[in-house]
Parts: structure tokens; C-alpha cells; sequence
């Protein structure tokens, strides 16, 4: 049985983009660390190829686990950028990663100026602006944060602490 979290491939697609989108504009907060390291660059470049169609699943599942976690080994807010980067190459196999690209990220931005709270909201904003209604009709098919165990929304990283915060904003706004 397929989870509800899959997402059609069609839809997957359309997701990735946003996914990618969101990693990319923090991808700054990585990169001023570790500036040799395209690791999540290139994450967000597979991305992109499997929106467009350029990557299949199988080969972009391949490439996910060649390089090893960027996250390792750099600050919290450099490590939520990476990971965001990560999760956006993850849609191509299960398009709740996508929600999972946009919350890393608005992560990134909160832990990079932690005095700035207001950064949280703009990024949202942000993110949300590049919705689009095809994009928004398949996210809004994914199950609450927290409510299904079969994919990343159910028990874990991503259905805890300050990342189930984030993705419940974001599907609140997207409702």
C-alpha cells in the first residue's frame, strides 16, 4: 500500500520545485560555514532535475545516500539548512519531504538571527508566496503533522518539537 504521503508523481514533481526553492534561499547560512561543500547544492540541484523531469526516482534515491549528511560537524542553523536541502531531494520519493524543505529552512532562518523572531514570519510569508494553486491542491492532500505514521509527517524528526510547530503553520496557511 502507498502512503498517503507519497503523492502522485505528477504531484511530487510540482512539489520539488517549491522544495528546492525554499532550501536554496537559505543555503547562504550553509555556505558561509562551509563554503567547499556543495553537498546541499546539489541536493537542490537533483531537486530541480526531478521537477523537470530530468531525474527519476530510483537514481535520485541512489544519489541521496552517496555523499553523507552536510549536516554534520557545523552549527544548528547550518545544519537546518542542509537538511532542508536534503529533504528537498527527498519529494522524489515521498512528497511530504516538501513540507519538510520550507520548515528546515524557516528553522535555518530562526536559529541564524535569533534575535530577529519576525524572520519566521517573513520567511513563511515567503514560502507561501511561491505556492502555486496546482502546487497548494497537492499539498493540501497530505495528512496533519502528527496523524499518519506512514511517511515523515507521522512520529519523528519532523512531527516534534519546533519543526511540528512550523509545518502545522504551514499547513494551516495552505487550508
Amino acid at each position: 500500500m502507498i502512503s498517503v504521503q507519497t503523492l502522485s508523481e505528477a504531484d511530487r514533481r510540482l512539489v520539488a520545485d517549491w522544495a528546492a526553492a525554499c532550501a536554496e534561499r537559505v543555503l547562504w547560512i550553509f555556505e558561509a560555514e562551509k563554503p567547499d561543500d556543495d553537498r546541499p547544492r546539489a541536493a537542490i540541484a537533483r531537486a530541480r532535475a526531478y521537477a523537470r523531469g530530468a531525474l527519476d526516482t530510483a537514481t535520485e534515491i541512489r544519489a541521496r545516500f552517496g555523499g553523507g549528511s552536510a549536516a554534520r560537524g557545523v552549527s544548528p542553523a547550518a545544519a537546518a539548512a542542509a537538511r532542508s536541502a536534503g529533504q528537498a531531494s527527498a519529494v522524489c520519493h515521498m512528497g511530504a519531504h516538501a513540507l519538510g524543505a520550507a520548515a528546515y529552512a524557516v528553522k535555518a532562518i530562526s536559529l541564524a538571527a535569533p534575535d530577529q523572531p519576525h524572520l519566521v514570519d517573513v520567511e513563511i510569508d515567503w514560502q507561501l508566496g511561491q505556492v502555486t494553486a496546482d502546487m497548494r491542491m497537492a499539498l493540501r492532500t497530505l495528512p496533519a503533522i502528527g496523524t499518519d505514521r506512514s511517511g515523515p509527517l507521522g512520529p519523528g524528526l519532523l512531527a516534534s518539537g519546533q519543526m511540528k510547530r512550523i509545518i502545522g503553520r504551514l499547513q494551516a496557511r495552505l487550508a
